[in-house]
Protein backbone atom coordinates (compact mmCIF):
# COMPACT_ATOMS: atom_id res chain seq x y z
CA UNK A 1 0.00 0.00 0.00
CA UNK A 2 1.28 3.44 -0.99
CA UNK A 3 0.52 5.89 1.92
CA UNK A 4 -0.32 9.71 0.97
CA UNK A 5 2.54 12.37 0.76
CA UNK A 6 1.62 15.08 2.50
CA UNK A 7 3.20 18.67 0.76
CA UNK A 8 4.10 21.09 3.94
CA UNK A 9 4.88 24.42 2.61
CA UNK A 10 7.01 26.12 5.32
CA UNK A 11 9.75 24.66 7.62
CA UNK A 12 9.26 26.06 11.08
CA UNK A 13 8.77 24.27 14.31
CA UNK A 14 4.97 23.63 13.43
CA UNK A 15 5.81 21.98 10.21
CA UNK A 16 8.06 19.58 12.25
CA UNK A 17 5.29 18.74 14.98
CA UNK A 18 3.04 17.85 12.25
CA UNK A 19 5.63 15.50 10.59
CA UNK A 20 6.38 14.33 14.31
CA UNK A 21 2.49 13.56 14.14
CA UNK A 22 2.45 11.91 10.84
CA UNK A 23 5.11 9.31 11.57
CA UNK A 24 2.40 6.54 13.51
CA UNK A 25 0.63 6.82 10.76
CA UNK A 26 2.52 5.72 8.33
CA UNK A 27 2.53 9.28 6.26
CA UNK A 28 5.49 10.81 3.90
CA UNK A 29 5.96 14.56 4.27
CA UNK A 30 7.44 16.83 1.69
CA UNK A 31 8.96 19.78 3.05
CA UNK A 32 9.05 23.29 1.23
CA UNK A 33 11.87 24.95 3.54
CA UNK A 34 13.55 28.33 3.35
CA UNK A 35 16.66 27.55 4.33
CA UNK A 36 18.67 23.79 4.87
CA UNK A 37 18.61 25.30 8.69
CA UNK A 38 15.08 25.32 9.56
CA UNK A 39 13.26 23.77 12.12
CA UNK A 40 11.34 20.95 10.04
CA UNK A 41 13.95 20.79 7.60
CA UNK A 42 16.52 19.46 10.10
CA UNK A 43 14.40 16.15 10.53
CA UNK A 44 12.21 15.54 7.40
CA UNK A 45 14.11 13.72 4.99
CA UNK A 46 12.38 14.39 1.65
CA UNK A 47 13.59 18.47 1.70
CA UNK A 48 12.73 20.92 -1.33
CA UNK A 49 14.41 24.15 -0.38
CA UNK A 50 13.31 27.61 -2.41
CA UNK A 51 11.44 30.30 -2.31
CA UNK A 52 7.22 29.76 -1.16
CA UNK A 53 6.36 32.83 -3.09
CA UNK A 54 7.87 31.57 -6.50
CA UNK A 55 4.69 29.74 -8.69
CA UNK A 56 6.80 27.68 -10.60
CA UNK A 57 8.64 26.46 -7.08
CA UNK A 58 5.69 26.11 -6.00
CA UNK A 59 4.14 23.71 -8.76
CA UNK A 60 7.23 21.51 -9.14
CA UNK A 61 7.21 21.36 -5.33
CA UNK A 62 3.47 19.79 -5.71
CA UNK A 63 4.00 17.34 -7.69
CA UNK A 64 3.87 13.89 -6.16
CA UNK A 65 1.88 15.44 -3.61
CA UNK A 66 -1.45 14.25 -2.26
CA UNK A 67 -2.46 17.48 -0.41
CA UNK A 68 -0.74 20.41 0.23
CA UNK A 69 -1.14 22.39 3.51
CA UNK A 70 0.56 25.46 5.48
CA UNK A 71 3.14 26.12 8.47
CA UNK A 72 2.52 29.68 7.89
CA UNK A 73 -0.19 31.76 5.84
CA UNK A 74 1.33 34.07 3.74
CA UNK A 75 1.80 32.20 0.53
CA UNK A 76 0.24 34.18 -2.25
CA UNK A 77 -3.58 33.38 -2.89
CA UNK A 78 -3.22 34.04 -6.37
CA UNK A 79 -0.33 30.64 -6.13
CA UNK A 80 -2.95 28.52 -4.26
CA UNK A 81 -5.60 29.04 -6.96
CA UNK A 82 -2.95 27.95 -9.91
CA UNK A 83 -2.55 24.81 -7.67
CA UNK A 84 -5.98 23.77 -7.40
CA UNK A 85 -6.48 24.82 -11.12
CA UNK A 86 -3.28 22.24 -11.56
CA UNK A 87 -5.59 19.29 -9.89
CA UNK A 88 -3.92 19.60 -6.51
CA UNK A 89 -5.63 20.00 -3.13
CA UNK A 90 -4.76 22.85 -1.11
CA UNK A 91 -6.07 22.67 2.42
CA UNK A 92 -6.89 25.02 3.93
CA UNK A 93 -8.04 26.32 0.51
CA UNK A 94 -7.27 30.16 -0.56
CA UNK A 95 -10.56 31.57 -0.42
CA UNK A 96 -10.47 30.27 3.52
CA UNK A 97 -7.15 31.08 4.42
CA UNK A 98 -7.80 35.17 3.08
CA UNK A 99 -8.97 35.59 6.22
CA UNK A 100 -5.85 34.43 8.35
CA UNK A 101 -3.83 36.51 5.57
CA UNK A 102 -5.59 39.85 5.56
CA UNK A 103 -7.48 40.84 8.95
CA UNK A 104 -9.15 43.48 6.74
CA UNK A 105 -10.70 41.05 5.06
CA UNK A 106 -10.94 39.00 8.28
CA UNK A 107 -13.14 41.92 10.26
CA UNK A 108 -15.41 42.63 7.19
CA UNK A 109 -16.56 38.64 6.63
CA UNK A 110 -17.14 38.15 10.41
CA UNK A 111 -19.11 40.89 10.52
CA UNK A 112 -21.24 40.35 7.69
CA UNK A 113 -21.45 37.06 9.91
CA UNK A 114 -22.67 38.36 12.95
CA UNK A 115 -19.60 37.64 14.55
CA UNK A 116 -18.66 39.77 17.96
CA UNK A 117 -15.32 41.65 17.20
CA UNK A 118 -13.89 44.63 18.02
CA UNK A 119 -15.42 47.29 16.71
CA UNK A 120 -12.94 48.63 13.81
CA UNK A 121 -12.24 50.31 10.27
CA UNK A 122 -9.34 50.25 7.84
CA UNK A 123 -7.78 53.72 8.11
CA UNK A 124 -6.23 55.79 5.56
CA UNK A 125 -3.59 58.14 7.83
CA UNK A 126 -2.59 59.08 11.49
CA UNK A 127 -5.35 61.37 11.35
CA UNK A 128 -7.95 59.14 9.98
CA UNK A 129 -6.93 57.01 12.98
CA UNK A 130 -7.47 59.99 15.64
CA UNK A 131 -11.24 60.46 13.52
CA UNK A 132 -11.50 56.38 14.55
CA UNK A 133 -9.82 57.33 17.98
CA UNK A 134 -12.86 59.81 18.49
CA UNK A 135 -15.89 57.21 16.99
CA UNK A 136 -14.79 54.75 19.89
CA UNK A 137 -14.27 57.13 22.82
CA UNK A 138 -10.85 58.28 22.26
CA UNK A 139 -7.27 57.19 22.29
CA UNK A 140 -5.83 54.68 23.32
CA UNK A 141 -6.84 52.60 20.23
CA UNK A 142 -5.04 49.31 18.34
CA UNK A 143 -3.50 49.65 15.01
CA UNK A 144 -2.37 46.24 12.76
CA UNK A 145 -1.04 45.87 9.80
CA UNK A 146 -3.54 43.92 8.08
CA UNK A 147 -0.89 41.58 6.80
CA UNK A 148 2.44 40.29 8.03
CA UNK A 149 1.86 40.69 11.84
CA UNK A 150 2.55 38.09 14.00
CA UNK A 151 3.95 38.10 18.03
CA UNK A 152 2.78 41.11 18.30
CA UNK A 153 4.84 42.10 15.22
CA UNK A 154 2.58 44.83 13.04
CA UNK A 155 0.54 45.58 16.01
CA UNK A 156 0.79 49.36 18.02
CA UNK A 157 -1.37 50.40 20.68
CA UNK A 158 -1.57 54.56 20.05
CA UNK A 159 -2.23 57.26 21.87
CA UNK A 160 -2.41 59.82 19.83
CA UNK A 161 -2.56 60.91 16.22
CA UNK A 162 1.35 61.48 16.55
CA UNK A 163 2.02 58.09 17.95
CA UNK A 164 -0.11 56.65 14.41
CA UNK A 165 2.27 57.48 12.25
CA UNK A 166 4.77 54.28 12.29
CA UNK A 167 1.87 51.78 11.50
CA UNK A 168 1.67 53.85 7.93
CA UNK A 169 5.47 53.98 6.99
CA UNK A 170 4.81 49.56 5.79
CA UNK A 171 3.07 50.87 2.76
CA UNK A 172 0.52 48.49 3.45
CA UNK A 173 -3.28 49.31 4.53
CA UNK A 174 -4.17 49.87 8.10
CA UNK A 175 -6.65 48.49 10.73
CA UNK A 176 -7.81 50.33 13.81
CA UNK A 177 -9.08 48.66 16.19
CA UNK A 178 -11.24 49.68 19.49
CA UNK A 179 -8.48 48.71 22.51
CA UNK A 180 -10.99 46.66 24.47
CA UNK A 181 -11.01 46.06 28.07
CA UNK A 182 -10.45 42.45 28.51
CA UNK A 183 -10.43 40.72 31.29
CA UNK A 184 -8.10 37.47 29.65
CA UNK A 185 -7.32 36.24 26.79
CA UNK A 186 -9.05 32.86 24.89
CA UNK A 187 -8.28 30.34 22.45
CA UNK A 188 -10.84 28.34 21.03
CA UNK A 189 -9.01 25.29 18.87
CA UNK A 190 -10.99 23.53 16.28
CA UNK A 191 -10.52 20.77 13.58
CA UNK A 192 -12.36 20.61 10.54
CA UNK A 193 -12.36 17.89 7.87
CA UNK A 194 -13.39 18.62 3.78
CA UNK A 195 -16.31 16.11 4.31
CA UNK A 196 -17.87 18.78 7.58
CA UNK A 197 -16.25 16.48 10.29
CA UNK A 198 -15.45 18.66 13.08
CA UNK A 199 -13.95 18.32 16.61
CA UNK A 200 -13.37 21.09 19.47
CA UNK A 201 -11.02 21.29 22.30
CA UNK A 202 -11.49 22.37 25.56
CA UNK A 203 -11.31 26.63 25.53
CA UNK A 204 -7.78 27.63 26.90
CA UNK A 205 -6.67 30.61 28.39
CA UNK A 206 -3.68 32.21 27.10
CA UNK A 207 -0.84 34.67 28.74
CA UNK A 208 0.96 36.92 26.67
CA UNK A 209 4.15 38.69 27.51
CA UNK A 210 5.11 41.52 25.57
CA UNK A 211 2.73 40.57 22.85
CA UNK A 212 4.21 36.88 22.86
CA UNK A 213 2.34 33.78 24.16
CA UNK A 214 4.06 33.22 27.42
CA UNK A 215 1.70 30.19 29.48
CA UNK A 216 -1.16 28.49 28.16
CA UNK A 217 -3.63 26.64 30.56
CA UNK A 218 -6.26 24.18 29.79
CA UNK A 219 -9.17 24.36 30.17
CA UNK A 220 -9.47 27.77 31.45
CA UNK A 221 -9.94 28.07 34.98
CA UNK A 222 -12.73 29.37 36.38
CA UNK A 223 -14.69 29.70 32.55
CA UNK A 224 -18.42 28.82 32.33
CA UNK A 225 -19.55 25.94 30.93
CA UNK A 226 -21.74 28.40 29.23
CA UNK A 227 -19.36 30.50 28.09
CA UNK A 228 -16.87 27.75 26.71
CA UNK A 229 -19.64 26.02 25.09
CA UNK A 230 -20.20 29.59 23.05
CA UNK A 231 -16.44 30.12 22.14
CA UNK A 232 -16.46 25.99 20.68
CA UNK A 233 -20.02 26.79 19.11
CA UNK A 234 -18.55 30.22 17.41
CA UNK A 235 -15.32 28.62 16.49
CA UNK A 236 -16.83 25.83 14.66
CA UNK A 237 -19.55 28.30 12.80
CA UNK A 238 -16.09 30.19 11.21
CA UNK A 239 -14.37 27.23 10.21
CA UNK A 240 -17.85 26.36 8.45
CA UNK A 241 -18.72 29.65 7.39
CA UNK A 242 -15.23 30.02 5.95
CA UNK A 243 -14.62 26.67 4.39
CA UNK A 244 -11.48 25.77 6.81
CA UNK A 245 -10.28 22.38 6.62
CA UNK A 246 -7.46 21.63 9.12
CA UNK A 247 -7.20 23.64 12.37
CA UNK A 248 -8.29 26.60 13.18
CA UNK A 249 -7.19 28.94 15.88
CA UNK A 250 -9.94 31.50 17.18
CA UNK A 251 -8.10 33.96 19.45
CA UNK A 252 -11.05 35.52 21.75
CA UNK A 253 -11.24 38.48 24.55
CA UNK A 254 -13.30 37.45 27.64
CA UNK A 255 -14.32 40.82 28.46
CA UNK A 256 -15.58 41.76 32.22
CA UNK A 257 -19.68 41.82 31.17
CA UNK A 258 -19.10 37.88 30.79
CA UNK A 259 -18.95 38.75 26.54
CA UNK A 260 -16.36 36.95 23.94
CA UNK A 261 -15.03 39.14 21.07
CA UNK A 262 -12.71 37.47 18.22
CA UNK A 263 -9.36 38.93 18.17
CA UNK A 264 -7.42 36.76 15.63
CA UNK A 265 -8.07 33.87 13.40
CA UNK A 266 -5.57 30.86 12.78
CA UNK A 267 -5.48 28.04 10.06
CA UNK A 268 -2.92 26.04 11.09
CA UNK A 269 -1.62 24.42 14.00
CA UNK A 270 -1.44 27.14 16.53
CA UNK A 271 1.06 28.00 20.33
CA UNK A 272 -2.29 27.68 21.90
CA UNK A 273 -2.85 24.24 21.02
CA UNK A 274 0.52 23.01 21.77
CA UNK A 275 -0.88 21.93 25.07
CA UNK A 276 -2.32 19.09 23.22
CA UNK A 277 0.43 17.19 22.75
CA UNK A 278 0.85 15.32 25.80
CA UNK A 279 -2.82 16.28 27.43
CA UNK A 280 -5.20 15.27 24.96
CA UNK A 281 -5.88 11.68 23.89
CA UNK A 282 -5.06 13.48 19.67
CA UNK A 283 -3.01 16.10 19.18
CA UNK A 284 -3.72 19.32 17.08
CA UNK A 285 -0.80 18.30 14.81
CA UNK A 286 -2.19 14.85 14.32
CA UNK A 287 -6.03 16.29 13.70
CA UNK A 288 -4.91 18.83 11.10
CA UNK A 289 -2.78 15.83 9.21
CA UNK A 290 -5.73 13.81 9.72
CA UNK A 291 -7.89 16.64 8.74
CA UNK A 292 -6.04 17.61 5.18
CA UNK A 293 -6.38 14.08 4.41
CA UNK A 294 -9.86 13.81 4.71
CA UNK A 295 -9.60 10.96 7.69
CA UNK A 296 -11.62 10.46 10.67
CA UNK A 297 -11.12 12.85 13.34
CA UNK A 298 -9.54 11.95 16.49
CA UNK A 299 -11.08 12.37 19.98
CA UNK A 300 -10.24 15.67 21.55
CA UNK A 301 -10.77 15.33 25.05
CA UNK A 302 -7.84 15.97 27.29
CA UNK A 303 -6.24 13.14 29.40
CA UNK A 304 -5.69 14.83 32.96
CA UNK A 305 -7.84 17.71 34.98
CA UNK A 306 -5.14 20.40 33.92
CA UNK A 307 -2.83 20.98 31.41
CA UNK A 308 0.01 24.21 31.35
CA UNK A 309 2.34 24.67 28.38
CA UNK A 310 4.93 27.47 28.44
CA UNK A 311 7.08 29.05 25.56
CA UNK A 312 10.76 28.67 26.18
CA UNK A 313 12.45 32.03 24.78
CA UNK A 314 15.96 32.07 23.95
CA UNK A 315 17.62 34.95 26.63
CA UNK A 316 21.37 35.00 27.69
CA UNK A 317 21.61 31.37 28.05
CA UNK A 318 22.88 29.32 24.68
CA UNK A 319 23.36 25.97 26.22
CA UNK A 320 19.90 24.96 26.82
CA UNK A 321 20.91 21.56 26.51
CA UNK A 322 22.74 21.36 29.60
CA UNK A 323 19.83 22.30 31.79
CA UNK A 324 17.94 19.27 30.37
CA UNK A 325 19.45 17.11 33.42
CA UNK A 326 18.01 19.79 36.25
CA UNK A 327 14.63 19.61 34.62
CA UNK A 328 14.62 16.23 34.53
CA UNK A 329 15.61 14.99 37.40
CA UNK A 330 13.21 17.19 38.95
CA UNK A 331 10.62 16.32 36.82
CA UNK A 332 10.34 13.24 35.81
CA UNK A 333 6.71 13.47 33.93
CA UNK A 334 7.81 16.69 32.77
CA UNK A 335 7.50 16.95 28.64
CA UNK A 336 10.40 19.13 26.66
CA UNK A 337 9.53 20.08 22.72
CA UNK A 338 12.37 22.00 21.59
CA UNK A 339 12.84 23.18 17.92
CA UNK A 340 16.63 22.75 16.73
CA UNK A 341 16.38 26.28 16.41
CA UNK A 342 19.77 28.94 17.50
CA UNK A 343 19.34 30.66 20.34
CA UNK A 344 17.91 33.97 20.80
CA UNK A 345 16.97 36.54 23.01
CA UNK A 346 12.87 36.65 23.00
CA UNK A 347 13.00 33.49 20.27
CA UNK A 348 10.49 30.72 20.49
CA UNK A 349 13.04 27.75 20.80
CA UNK A 350 10.44 25.27 22.46
CA UNK A 351 8.07 24.79 24.85
CA UNK A 352 7.07 22.48 28.24
CA UNK A 353 4.14 20.91 28.62
CA UNK A 354 3.18 19.29 32.15
CA UNK A 355 -0.47 18.14 33.41
CA UNK A 356 -2.14 16.85 36.76
CA UNK A 357 -4.78 17.18 39.26
CA UNK A 358 -3.17 19.89 40.91
CA UNK A 359 -3.65 23.76 38.66
CA UNK A 360 -1.16 25.44 41.21
CA UNK A 361 1.75 22.80 41.14
CA UNK A 362 1.06 21.93 37.52
CA UNK A 363 1.69 25.73 36.66
CA UNK A 364 4.28 25.91 38.73
CA UNK A 365 6.21 22.84 36.87
CA UNK A 366 6.04 24.16 33.84
CA UNK A 367 6.94 27.99 34.51
CA UNK A 368 9.83 26.68 36.81
CA UNK A 369 10.87 24.03 33.81
CA UNK A 370 10.81 27.04 31.06
CA UNK A 371 12.66 29.63 33.18
CA UNK A 372 15.12 27.19 34.08
CA UNK A 373 15.75 26.14 30.34
CA UNK A 374 15.87 29.92 29.70
CA UNK A 375 18.43 30.44 32.27
CA UNK A 376 15.91 33.56 34.57
CA UNK A 377 15.24 30.41 37.13
CA UNK A 378 18.75 29.03 38.18
CA UNK A 379 17.51 26.34 41.12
Amino acid sequence: MTFPVVGMVGGGQLARMTHEAGIPLGLRFKLLSDTPQDSAAQVVSDVVIGDYRDLDTLRDFARGCDVITFDHEHVPIEHLRALEADGIPVRPGPDALVHAQDKGVMRARLSGLGVPCPRHRVVTDPADAAAFAAEVGGFPVVLKTVRGGYDGKGVWVVRSEAEAEPPFRAGVPVLAEEKVDFVRELAANIVRSPHGQAVAYPVVESRQVDGVCDTVIAPAPGLSDELAGEAQQLALRIAAELGVVGHLAVELFETADGRILVNELAMRPHNSGHWTQDGSITSQFANHVRAVLDLPLGDPRPRAPWTVMCNVLGGDYPDMYTAYLHCMARDPQLKIHMYGKDVKPGRKVGHVNTYGDDLDEVLERARHAAGYLRGTITE
